[in-house]
C-alpha cells in the first residue's frame, strides 16, 4: 500500500528535477498540475460552471499553474478573471500565460464567487509584499464577504516547510500536488481542507527516509480483525498502570479508550486509595494497588499481561520512577510510557533505554515531555518535529510518538509515519490518556510499536474529527466516548484518481 509522502519544498522540488531529467518537459508538469486542480475544484464546488472565478497569478510556476486552471475553467464555463502579481518568468509559465489570455479577462471581478490563489508556491519564504501582499489583501476581503477560495500547493504566504503564515491566505481548500508539503500539516487553519493530487511524480523516486502519511485505508488494512471464534483472551490483555492520590480519572479515561478499542480484558493498577473509585467507575477493569516488590509484578502482570501502559495519573514523584523501573525490568512484553513515566527520566533518556532493552515500547511524549527527556527547548522540538524524534528514538531504544499538529511516530531504525487526523476538541487535559490506552489495546494485538502508534495516532484524532463535526466548544469526552464506538467501522472510501490522500478542515471557521 503506497501511502502519500510527507516532504519539505527542497524534496518535492527534488520530485520535479528528477521528472524533467528522466523525460517529462517541465511544462507538460505544469498542465498536469493544473488540469488536475481544475477538475478537483469543479468536483469540490459543480457550480463553479457558469460562475464568476478570480486568479491570482504570481511570477513563478504557481501563477503557471493558475494560468492553466484559469484556461481550464474558462473552457467549462467560468466567467474568469486573472489579476497578475508580477510578469511571468519561465517559460513554461510565459507559454500558458500567453495561450491563455484570449479565454479570460485581465483584472479582478468584484462579485466573483470562486477565487483561485496562484500568487506563491512551495518554495516561497518570508512575509510577502509589494503587489503579491496586496493581492493577498483583495484575497481576503473577498473571502470575508463569503467567496470561496482555493489555493494551488499551498496558500501564497504560508511556508511550505514550518506552516508559519504571517500575511498568508486563509484557503477554504488546499490543492497540493504529488507530496503532502510539512507545513500544510502545520498550518491547518490556513489550508482549510486538503487535497493531494497525482502529477506522474510517485515513481520518480524518493528515498523511503521520508516521512508518509497514514490514512484510513493504511489503518484499515494494519489493525487485526476480531474473528468469529475469538475470546476475551485471545482480544488482548492490558495492564494500566498510574492514579496517583488525586489523578484516579486519567487511567479510567485510558482503561475506557481500550475497552472501545477492542481489548478483551483491562486492569488498572492504582494508588490503594484510590481503589474503590477505580473500582466502581469502571467495573470491567478490575483494579489492584501498585506493585511494592519483585513478587508483586510477577504475580500482577507478568504472568498475565499481553501489554503494559504506565504513566496516566502517576505523579512524578521519586517514588513513581521506582514504580516505573520496578515494572519495566519485571515485565519484558510490549509497554506504552506516557506522561509522568516519562517525566520521571527528564534528562536521562540513556538509562530509560537501557531498561527498555530490545522489546516493543512506545513513547507518547508531548511536546514539552519530549523536550524534558532530551533536556532542549520546547521551541526546538516544534520547529523540528518531523526530524527529531530519531533522536529521543535512538537514546531511549523505542518508538517515538510525538504528539501535535501533526503527530510524528518515529521508529528506532528511522522510519516515520505522519498522522495528521485530529481537530482541537483534543487540545484538552485527558486526551493523551484516551490515547494510550488506544495505543496500548493495537499494541498487544499487533506486538509492533510503530504500527500501533500510527494507527493508534489516527483512530484517535478520527475520534475528535467524528464527535467534532466542524465544532470545539460543547464537545466533551461524553461525545468521544460516542465517536469511538463508530471510528472502527466506518465505511472506507476509495480516492478517485487523481487524488492520493486528503485531510478534512479542523476547528471552528
Amino acid at each position: 500500500m503506497t501511502l502519500v509522502r510527507v516532504t519539505t519544498a527542497a524534496e518535492a522540488a527534488m520530485l520535479d528535477t528528477r521528472a524533467i531529467a528522466a523525460g517529462t518537459p517541465a511544462r507538460a508538469l505544469m498542465q498536469r498540475a493544473g488540469e488536475a486542480a481544475a477538475a478537483a475544484i469543479l468536483r469540490a464546488y459543480p457550480d463553479v460552471k457558469g460562475a464568476t472565478v478570480n486568479v491570482y497569478a504570481g511570477p513563478g510556476n504557481n501563477g503557471g499553474d493558475g494560468w492553466v486552471v484559469a484556461r481550464a475553467l474558462a473552457s467549462y464555463g467560468a466567467r474568469v478573471f486573472v489579476r497578475e502579481a508580477g510578469e511571468a518568468r519561465s517559460e513554461q509559465a510565459k507559454a500558458e500565460r500567453d495561450r491563455t489570455r484570449r479565454m479570460v479577462t485581465r483584472g479582478e471581478a468584484q462579485d466573483a464567487q470562486l477565487i483561485v490563489d496562484a500568487l506563491l508556491g512551495v518554495g516561497a519564504k518570508g512575509e510577502p509584499h509589494g503587489e503579491i501582499a496586496a493581492c493577498i489583501a483583495k484575497i481576503s476581503e473577498s473571502r470575508a464577504r463569503g467567496t470561496v477560495v482555493v489555493a494551488l500547493d499551498v496558500p501564497s504566504g504560508v511556508d511550505a516547510d514550518t506552516g508559519t503564515s504571517t500575511g498568508a491566505v486563509r484557503a477554504d481548500l488546499t490543492l497540493t500536488f504529488a507530496t503532502l508539503k510539512r507545513g500544510l500539516g502545520i498550518a491547518r487553519g490556513n489550508a482549510g481542507r486538503v487535497i493531494v493530487l497525482d502529477i506522474g511524480l510517485e515513481d520518480a523516486g524518493a528515498s523511503d527516509a521520508v516521512p508518509r502519511l497514514v490514512d484510513a485505508h493504511w489503518v484499515r488494512a494494519h489493525v487485526p480483525p476480531i474473528f468469529a471464534d475469538a475470546h476475551k483472551g485471545t482480544r488482548g490483555k492490558l495492564l494500566i498502570i498510574g492514579g496517583q492520590v488525586g489523578m484516579a480519572g486519567a487511567p479510567m479515561l485510558a482503561a475506557r479508550a481500550a475497552l472501545r478499542s477492542g481489548i478483551g480484558m483491562v486492569r488498572i493498577v492504582v494508588a490503594r486509595e484510590n481503589i474503590p473509585v477505580v473500582q466502581a467507575a469502571v467495573p470491567e477493569a478490575p483494579a489492584h494497588a501498585w506493585p511494592e516488590d519483585a513478587a508483586d509484578v510477577d504475580s500482577m502482570i507478568s504472568s498475565w499481561a499481553d501489554a503494559v501502559v504506565i504513566g496516566p495519573g502517576l505523579g512524578a514523584s521519586y517514588g513513581s520512577r521506582a514504580i516505573v523501573e520496578r515494572v519495566l525490568r519485571g515485565f519484558r512484553g510490549p509497554v506504552v510510557l506516557d506522561a509522568d513515566a516519562l517525566n520521571v527520566f527528564a534528562g536521562e533518556p540513556e538509562q530509560l533505554g537501557a531498561i527498555i532493552g530490545e522489546r516493543a515500547a512506545l513513547l507518547t511524549p508531548h511536546p514539552a515531555e519530549f523536550a524534558r527527556m532530551l533536556g532542549v527547548h520546547i521551541n526546538d522540538v516544534l520547529a523540528q518535529r518531523f526530524d527529531i524524534g530519531i533522536e529521543l528514538a535512538r537514546r531511549t531504544r523505542a518508538t517515538v510518538l510525538l504528539k501535535g499538529v501533526p503527530t510524528i511516530i518515529t521508529a528506532v531504525a528511522g522510519e516515520r509515519l505522519v498522522s495528521c487526523a485530529g481537530t482541537p476538541v483534543l487540545a484538552a487535559g485527558g486526551s493523551g490518556d484516551l490515547l494510550s490506552g488506544i495505543a496500548g489495546t493495537l499494541l498487544s494485538q499487533t506486538g509492533d510499536a510503530l504500527t500501533a502508534g500510527a494507527c493508534a495516532a489516527w483512530v484517535h484524532g478520527r475520534v475528535a474529527e467524528i464527535a467534532g463535526r466542524g465544532y470545539v466548544r460543547g464537545v466533551t469526552f461524553a461525545n468521544l466516548d460516542l465517536a469511538a464506538r463508530r471510528v472502527w467501522h466506518e465505511p472506507l472510501v476509495p480516492f478517485v484518481s487523481p487524488v492520493l490522500g486528503e485531510l478534512p478542515i479542523v476547528g471552528e471557521r
